[in-house]
């Protein structure tokens, strides 16, 4: 029986009641399935359903086949040995033994068919770009991205049916995505994952849209699914025009026919009044009048209603995802103008930038490397937060700096209260008209930040620092897309598009840098910034072990 998921009639709702999904019906065969949607569409929950982490209240899950789950947030023990959470310690230590000369049978019987464990083991981690690890090591050595790699060494190792992956390059430099894309394209059974990484889906054999409660097959990649939906908008938004062109109709139809049944009742009156036929001849012919303008007027009344239920069934099947609308005057840099110099810069993790770099005008720097290469370290710095070992970072333009905590906000406040503490001078009118354009309209500035959704927190965060007084002229992003959905990422891109000032974004989406018109990519390597290309960039990872 070949691996599979079906999900029958699934119902389930948080503990406050709060439903996610009701009757849900989908399957997944062989073959790699995205999974997509908005955030709070329930895709993780669902991939925690299918794992067997969550209880659905109705319905059923059932799989057929081994469940392996990697899950959005890595946390393994710092005191575990690699071998350990690849799950071949024991088989390992009887191998081990078996060569000292050991010859229990219960060291056979650990081993069992499993001889070349130790060797699978060594070559997988090399094939994820971790031959450099070996199998003694702690997971305290190894850095935040290497332990995402760890887990997913050992869910190779374990060769389950069942493949679920849940936002698996958020933390990932890009040498470590190259090696998570080579061994996705190869997996040969069923694989779910869950991601706004634009290359990752491109590896996909089919997309399932998850949108209010209901899931949308799409077949092919997500490129596909992205061509294949702005034909389905174009003919919805189309729709739309004719049905609102329909309504507009009946109601002209509607209209004539009520001025026309008064105009009869006026003249039925009239001819009443002057009683120029019989009182009973007149009275019947009034009735039959009155009940055919009648049954006229609802016939019209009627399809007025048809032609509004069309309209909304039209305008349900176009998306409303909104976009944040940026415009901010003040944050223009003119061309050539210095916004920020660093000249000899060392950090305080050994990292340095040589001589003098300056960034000038409304330039677009792209800022890469590989995770713990220090990237996060140089903005901290630029921004203030660390000081510097030596040498000088200087600003000469107000900046803000967006860091992948979206520690700005406080949680205890509302949004509209976050923004007013970046900006004390302006009135709660004025906040709110601005806020509005950042998607948090009358109520939802009013919301609390900790119970933000990833992608409503990260609006509130951008909306804080972009309203902030004065405006910033130089805005620095630490990973800005890690868990934002693909609605989001466009939310952002979009904002991104109209800020006029300079920008600083560090960030390992690829796809993303390039949609924001990046105008110079910065490489950090070996503790040292030096300029890269694009076409080195896409390069980079491609054979590294």
């Amino acid at each position: 029986m070949s691996a599979s998921v079906t999900v029958t009639s699934l119902s389930f709702a948080w503990p406050d009641g709060s439903p996610v999904f009701e009757g849900l019906d989908i399957s997944f065969g062989p073959g790699r399935t995205g999974l997509v949607g908005v955030n709070g569409s329930g895709k993780s929950t669902l991939l925690k359903l299918v794992a067997g982490e969550l209880t659905p209240s109705d319905g059923t899950v059932k799989v057929a086949g081994e469940v392996g789950c990697l899950p959005q947030n890595v946390a393994l023990d710092t005191g575990l040995r690699v071998d350990q959470v690849l799950g071949i310690a024991a088989r390992r230590a009887a191998l081990h033994a078996i060569e000292a000369g050991d010859v229990s049978e219960r060291h056979f019987e650990t081993v069992g068919d499993d001889w070349d464990v130790e060797e699978r083991a060594l070559v997988t981690l090399g094939e994820l770009g971790l031959g450099h690890i070996g199998l003694d090591r702690t997971v305290g050595e190894v850095s935040g991205g290497e332990s995402v790699l760890l887990r997913l060494a050992a869910l190779l190792l374990r060769r389950p049916d069942v493949l679920l992956l849940d936002e698996p390059t958020n933390n990932l430099d890009l040498y470590a995505r190259r090696r998570l894309y080579t061994a996705v394209a190869s997996w040969p059974g069923v694989l779910i994952v869950v991601s706004h990484d634009r290359e990752l889906l491109d590896l996909v054999d089919q997309i399932a849209d998850l949108r209010t409660g209901e899931v949308t097959w799409y077949g092919g990649n997500f490129s596909a699914y992205e061509e294949a939906l702005a034909v389905e908008q174009e003919a919805a938004e189309r729709m739309v025009r004719v049905a609102e062109a329909d309504v507009r109709k009946q109601q002209r139809e509607l209209s004539d026919a009520q001025v026309k049944l008064a105009r009869r009742k006026r003249y039925g009156q009239k001819m009443f009044e002057q009683k120029r036929e019989p009182k009973i001849v007149m009275g019947a012919r009034r009735r039959a009048a009155q009940e055919s303008a009648g049954k006229h007027r609802i016939m019209h009344e009627e399809r007025l209603s048809e032609a509004k239920e069309r309209l909304d069934e039209a305008v349900e099947a176009v998306r409303d995802d909104d976009e944040i609308r940026v415009e901010l005057p003040y944050t223009a840099v003119p061309p050539g103008r210095n916004v920020l110099t660093l000249e000899n810069l060392e950090l305080a993790h050994g990292s340095r930038v040589k001589g003098i770099l300056d960034l000038r005008g409304p330039e677009r720097i792209a800022l890469i490397g590989r995770n713990g290469a220090g990237k996060t370290t140089l903005l901290r710095t630029i921004a203030g937060e660390l000081a510097p070992v030596a040498g000088e970072a200087h600003a000469h333009v107000p900046l803000r700096f967006l860091p992948q905590r979206l520690d700005v906000l406080d949680d205890g406040l509302t949004v509209a209260e976050n923004v007013a503490r970046f900006a004390p001078d302006a009135g709660n009118n004025r906040i709110r008209a601005r806020l509005a354009r950042f998607l948090f309209r009358g109520a939802r500035a009013d919301q609390r930040a900790g119970t933000l959704s990833g992608g409503e927190r990260f609006r509130a965060a951008l909306a804080a620092l972009l309203l902030a007084e004065p405006a910033p002229q130089l805005l620095m992003l630490d990973e800005p897309t890690n868990n934002l959905d693909m609605a989001s990422v466009r939310q952002l891109t979009s904002a991104l598009e109209a800020y006029a000032g300079a920008l600083i974004v560090a960030s390992h989406d690829l796809p993303f840098l390039e949609s924001i018109g990046i105008t110079r990519w910065l490489l950090m390597t070996d503790g040292e910034l030096t300029g890269t290309t694009p076409d080195e960039v896409a390069g980079l990872g491609e054979g590294t072990a």
